[in-house]
């Protein structure tokens, strides 16, 4: 069996698209834990929702940081829901938060001076400090101690994980083969890691990832795939000895980018992943609580191969996303490109 690990990355927004803050703790919670939109809340309740409705289990990575601004009632109020219904809380760490909390007494006991948008930023003995404290945190907001860490934009580096050696804790999700070399992880491994292996002292659980455009690899995130694509991802895996696919989210995943309206494209692309995993046969959701995550012989795994037709409708999907559901004044503008070069070519024709 294949277990097939749906991780949603819930968190505090460090900066509200428009407010240039982090605004109330109210109206944050509203924008990016519950998601409230012109039809209803998709974030964390809802993705629930989904899930419960087929029978499968998500796995939640709770960004305690923002405690240092609002105090654990905070994170309690995202991990009490998770945790009653459940499902599975384990550790996220955005670093943005030590700056807002400016100067706090425990911030200047987890890094001084020291502030970062990502935890590679800071030195090892303060990366220790800071994991071990968002950790206990987490714990205090009412979690299970976690065994999985993922740092907040991938911003990880082996010293991270040498951290969470020190710590105890054991398991890591930071490195996306699909963006090793290119994105914000500084993770010493490279593209062809893709399976669990043991890393600086914690195992390391690779991304999943498919073959695109030009040999290239995009990452498994839900917002970057179409549902086809995290199907055959799914069964690929299974029919080639895969033993888990590891899926990102977000809480905030399901809206729009300026957080005002239902985003139905990739709304139901999620819906479809959890109905065709929850009658699946050979594969089934998992999480680390229920599974905890194992070593496998070799870090080297297949990916699924390119099918350019469903590249090209998935480039075509995300251009209808795009268009919908960009920001207020960004999707004004596509809008009217859009609406331009239909009118361009009916003219065309016309002529």
């Amino acid at each position: 069996m294949t277990a097939v690990y749906i991780t949603i990355d819930t968190e505090y927004a460090a900066n509200l698209p428009g407010s240039g803050g982090p605004g109330s703790r109210a109206d944050n919670f509203a924008r990016s834990i519950r998601c409230d939109t012109t039809s209803g809340p998709v974030g964390t309740g809802y993705q629930m929702d989904v899930m419960d409705r087929h029978g499968i289990k998500g796995v939640f990575f709770v960004d305690p940081m923002p405690a240092l601004l609002w105090g654990v009632a905070a994170i309690e109020d995202v991990v009490g829901p998770i945790v009653a219904r459940g499902h599975d809380v384990q550790l996220h760490c955005h670093t943005e938060w030590l700056a807002l909390a400016g100067d706090d007494p425990v911030r200047r006991r987890l890094a001084g001076n020291l502030s970062g948008q990502h935890i590679k930023n800071f030195p090892f003995e303060e990366q220790c400090r800071i994991l071990e404290w968002a950790r206990d945190t987490l714990v205090a907001a009412g979690a299970p101690r976690p065994i999985v860490f993922r740092a907040g934009n991938d911003g990880a580096n082996d010293d991270t994980l040498r951290a969470l050696a020190a710590i105890g804790l054991p398991c890591d999700t930071s490195h996306s083969p699909a963006l090793a070399g290119r994105g914000d992880c500084a993770i010493t491994l490279g593209p062809d890691v893709r399976r669990p292996v043991l890393h600086q002292g914690v195992i390391e659980l690779p991304i999943s990832c498919i073959e695109d455009f030009g040999g290239r690899l995009r990452h498994g995130q839900i917002t970057a795939l179409t549902l086809a694509e995290l199907l055959g991802m799914i069964d690929h895996a299974r029919a080639n000895g895969i033993g888990a696919v590891t899926l990102v989210s977000h809480s905030f995943e399901l809206m729009s980018r300026d957080r005002v309206h239902r985003n139905r494209v990739v709304a139901r692309r999620f819906e479809g992943l959890c109905r065709a995993l929850g009658a699946m046969s050979g594969s089934h959701s998992a999480t680390y609580a229920m599974a905890a995550p194992v070593l496998e012989q070799s870090g080297e795994a297949p990916v699924m191969a390119f099918n350019p037709l469903v590249g090209s409708a998935r480039l075509a999907e995300q251009a209808v996303s795009n268009v919908l559901y960009a920001s207020s004044a960004r999707r004004r503008a596509k809008q009217s490109l859009l609406l331009g070069l239909v009118m361009l070519g009916g003219s065309t024709m016309a002529n």
